[in-house]
């Protein structure tokens, strides 16, 4: 894998108008490197890890992307977790800065792992990440899913992926 890459997606699979049906080809025991990764960091507000307002800060992250071209649609990712049961915190992979949002870089060793299940099941599948990591030698720093779909369109794809990627 290059430095500062994701695996590819196809973004033309998309029934939905929506999100485009994620094909875990390619993404699952994958092995990536970043040397300052430009993300777009934003947080949100939730209650025992349910988002409050996950909605209204992805459209304003997303149209602040969108208006400076910062991200090629085939490459939108963004990895999020939850530093406590009252926020989360989300790193939106960008290709230069974005005005009027929080700038951020990621270095280091990742790998990934793709689970298919529901949303409620992200902590047993940070937890099959640690075992991951350790099953390699490694220490899992910290572990962020790629949330592949929204609620609804897992529902409509009959789907629901997440890609588990953690620093090791």
């Amino acid at each position: 894998m290059q430095t500062n890459a994701f695996p590819m997606m196809d973004i033309s699979d998309n029934t939905t108008g929506c999100c485009p049906r994620f094909h875990p080809e390619g993404w699952d025991n994958q092995q990536l490197h970043f040397k300052d990764k430009k993300f777009v960091r934003a947080m949100t507000r939730s209650a025992m890890h349910v988002p409050w307002n996950m909605g209204r800060v992805f459209t304003r992250v997303q149209e602040h992307i969108e208006d400076a071209s910062a991200v090629a649609p085939e490459k939108v990712v963004v990895l999020s977790r939850d530093p406590s049961p009252w926020q989360g915190e989300h790193f939106f992979a960008v290709e230069k800065d974005v005005p009027g949002e929080e700038m951020t870089t990621l270095s280091g060793d990742f790998i990934t792992r793709v689970f298919e299940g529901p949303y409620r099941k992200a902590k047993d599948f940070e937890h099959d990440m640690q075992v991951a990591a350790t099953a390699m030698g490694k220490t899992a720093k910290e572990v962020y899913f790629f949330y592949t779909t929204c609620p609804k369109c897992a529902k409509a794809y009959g789907e629901n992926y997440m890609v588990g990627v953690a620093r090791v």
